[in-house]
């Protein structure tokens, strides 16, 4: 046995386990269980993807696709990436990555040097925080609490120092469903320019969006392709979590140095979900309002239910999350989570484990079936009366 001191990276010891993780692997065995925990579609991927796959793998397309990803995904990808008014050339500004995690991880440390700061608008996904850690930066902690659950230029403007590198956006976001608003983005865009930092803007929910709401990206504004990353992928509005497909954007300079890490690091996303993503991408978009549709639906029910409950909590715009404050029952997240498992059978995940601004809140997502949701929460105002006594 290795007994050896240092026998581990001292940067990934010192990572702490994702607080997502924990709580999900509290109910692994556990059919009595309700999960509004894990952020995943209920929904299988469309069929039309599912044969697209199906016929690849029978024609024996098992190989390597050139590190860029397939020239017709990429084309198809800028193609739609218009309709944002983002412009970019599939030939050197387009990078199909295993999920938009890998397209983090790979920015980053294309970005960031020993010293650099990050200001990372939080609460946020899990992600962020440790990716950005480990490229020996120091985190910049935005509190959007305070502000309705999104940044505004002045909090951002506020938070730059000499040493700030990078800005790190999701919108609409995970974990609260809050957008930023347009003219909040445009704002925020001329601060980015004003200071020449990179902003890191996670879109993957834009295709999730409910009533009026119309989903903005940063990179639209003028002179920002220079400044942004776009990311996005296919796991959320398609439903293909588990195909692990992605893409980020970005201008061709900082592209030769993110495809260097994407080269070494993982050569490339696999074919077959290539090929599943290029049909949804083509003819997937009635399933993808057939999905939003539902999950509109489910958030009105949990929405509407929160507030019966007496609960503080803003209405989503996007994602499939909802974000209650339930410090009202005396309970912190992490005790209100582990009663709730323990007493009345409902996975959720304390707001806590999503940084600064999630201390009180829990994390519910109703990407689950609406029978199972409408059972949840009678459970969840349960358990909210008899704290309240």
């Amino acid at each position: 046995m290795n007994s050896r001191s240092d026998r581990f990276s001292q940067k990934i010891t010192g990572t702490p386990p994702s607080g997502i993780r924990k709580f999900f692997e509290l109910i692994q065995g556990r059919d009595d269980i309700i999960s509004l925990g894990v952020g995943e579609p209920d929904f299988s991927t469309p069929w039309i993807m599912r044969e697209e796959a199906y016929y690849h793998l029978e024609q024996g397309h098992t190989s390597y696709t050139s590190n860029w990803g397939l020239p017709e995904l990429r084309q198809e990808i800028a193609r739609y990436l218009e309709r944002y008014q983002l412009h970019y050339d599939p030939t050197a500004e387009v990078l199909i990555t295993i999920g938009v995690s890998e397209a983090i991880d790979a920015v980053l440390r294309a970005v960031l040097n020993p010293g650099d700061e990050i200001i990372i608008c939080e609460p946020c996904y899990v992600s962020y925080q440790p990716l950005a850690a480990l490229c020996d930066t120091k985190l910049i902690h935005l509190d959007t609490s305070v502000n309705g659950f999104y940044p505004t230029a002045a909090q951002i403007e506020a938070a730059i120092t000499p040493k700030t590198k990078a800005l790190m956006l999701c919108s609409p976001s995970n974990p609260t469903g809050r957008m930023i608003p347009a003219a909040e983005l445009e704002k925020i865009a001329e601060v980015v320019k004003r200071h020449q930092i990179w902003v890191l803007s996670d879109e993957v929910y834009c295709e999730l969006v409910y009533d009026e709401n119309k989903h903005c990206s940063i990179g639209s504004f003028p002179g920002m392709k220079d400044y942004t990353i776009v990311l996005n992928g296919f796991s959320k509005a398609f439903a293909m979590t588990g195909w692990r497909i992605g893409y980020l954007c970005c201008s061709a300079e900082l592209m030769d140095q993110v495809f260097k890490l994407h080269q070494y690091s993982t050569i490339c996303a696999p074919i077959m979900s290539q090929y599943a993503a290029l049909e949804g991408l083509r003819t997937g978009w009635a399933e993808v309002e057939r999905m939003r549709v539902s999950y509109q639906q489910r958030r009105n029910l949990m929405y509407k239910a929160f507030v019966e409950m007496g609960l503080e909590v803003v209405e989503p715009e996007g994602a499939f999350y909802i974000f209650p404050n339930i410090s009202s029952t005396g309970l912190t997240a992490e005790e209100f989570a582990t009663r709730l498992i323990e007493e009345y059978q409902v996975a959720v995940v304390p707001g806590d484990v999503f940084g600064a601004g999630g201390t009180g809140y829990i994390r519910c997502c109703y990407a689950t079936d609406i029978n199972k949701i409408k059972l949840a929460v009678e459970r969840i105002a349960a358990m909210v009366d008899k704290l309240r006594g």
